[in-house]
């Protein structure tokens, strides 16, 4: 990780001119806080919500760094929320809640048998997922309360900070993340992580958000076009975990290297999609970020019906793509809408799951000194 304290300069840079135009945008661009409820311990939560000029909104959460909402325009300038999620804190206290627009680590994604070992020493971790850990354990960061700082002094920007103790899920040193949302005028919501740590470990944060391009609760996602750029997936076992290989997409129901329905090939008789129960896979990008480029171009989806267009850029080698699979008509989202069998699709920029056990990975280990640093870019615009 020793090329990341470069690349994070450089994003910095990109960041740094984002906000610049965030500075010469009109008065209607800000930042506004808001109660969102109380933990059962009494602790008070709070909702801060970013607005651009074009009248773009997010709001975002210090509980789990929770991405609330996020309204954006179609084609002929109908503000909707594309997000699913709660209208209150309550909703995400819910057992069974699944990561609706959470931050997750330590480490997102699984990690195989709940164990991985730094040298000679085996890290034992909660298993909530069968017999792995998904999303950093029990109680992951997308269950803790974040310190928030208002960055709109110097743009349309908002920090959240946490401090996970040594051993906490059973991951070794203490680590620090702080998190940095900041949305632009170009219809840009930037993410950008960075952690340091005082004992070797390992480290992979993403957002969990479930994208609907329609608008929150208005159907499935299946007729969406998605184009991901990648040769490569990792294939699965029967515990959703990689088995090593860097499997070719080509002549696959996982080939998306051109624009294609989310649905078109789901239901295909093929054993990784039922394995998933469809597509809950990481896939390769193609473009890996450097020192030059510092953010390449995972994906990019249209919804036909509302023009609406999201573009997901990253600095991480991986993307999991997920397509809502459990979702069941459980959960009751924002103005009660139901969220039924696929009515969300999640585009995580990541490291690849278990990097940890399986060497031939990139690496997510973070040693003392070192800064881990990932940015990712979700820009929404319109087509005809």
């Amino acid at each position: 990780m020793a090329s990341m304290k470069f690349r994070f300069a450089c994003s910095l840079i990109l960041f740094t001119a984002n906000i610049g135009i965030m500075n010469a945008s009109d008065t209607k661009a800000g930042l506004s806080k808001s109660e969102f409820g109380k933990m059962p311990d009494g602790t008070p939560i709070e909702l801060y919500t970013l607005t651009n000029s074009h009248g773009m909104k997010v709001s975002i959460t210090n509980y789990g760094g929770i991405v609330e909402s996020l309204v954006v325009p179609d084609r002929n300038g109908h503000m909707d929320d594309v997000v699913l999620g709660f209208d209150n804190l309550a909703g995400y206290l819910q057992p069974g809640e699944p990561y609706f627009g959470a931050i997750v680590g330590r480490y997102a994604n699984r990690i195989g048998h709940a164990m991985f070992k730094t040298g000679d020493e085996e890290h034992r971790l909660y298993k909530n997922d069968g017999d792995n850990t998904l999303h950093g354990g029990r109680v992951g960061f997308d269950k803790r309360v974040w310190t928030a700082l208002d960055l709109s002094k110097v743009g349309t920007a908002l920090e959240l900070k946490y401090v996970s103790p040594h051993g906490e899920e059973g991951f070794p040193g203490t680590m620090t993340v702080t998190v940095i949302y900041m949305l632009t005028d170009n219809n840009e919501l930037w993410i950008e992580y960075s952690a340091t740590t005082d004992i070797v470990g390992p480290v992979n944060l993403t957002n969990h958000s479930y994208f609907n391009l329609a608008g929150q609760g208005n159907g499935d996602i299946l007729k969406h076009r998605i184009r991901i750029n990648a040769d490569r997936f990792t294939p699965v076992d029967a515990g959703l975990i990689p088995t090593g290989e860097l499997r070719k997409v080509e002549g696959t129901p996982f080939d998306f290297r051109t624009e294609t329905e989310i649905g078109a090939h789901i239901n295909d008789n093929d054993e990784q999609l039922k394995l998933g129960k469809g597509y809950d896979h990481n896939f390769v990008l193609n473009q890996q970020a450097n020192s030059t480029n510092p953010l390449t171009l995972a994906a990019r989806v249209v919804e036909p019906g509302s023009g609406r267009v999201l573009e997901v850029l990253t600095s991480q080698p991986g993307v999991q793509f997920y397509t809502g699979n459990f979702l069941d008509g459980t959960f009751h989202g924002k103005g009660g809408k139901v969220y039924g069998h696929r009515a969300g699709f999640c585009l995580e920029t990541q490291h690849f799951p278990d990097s940890p056990n399986k060497p031939n990975f990139p690496s997510t280990e973070l040693k003392p000194g070192q800064r881990f640093t990932s940015t990712t870019v979700y820009r929404f615009s319109t087509t005809k």
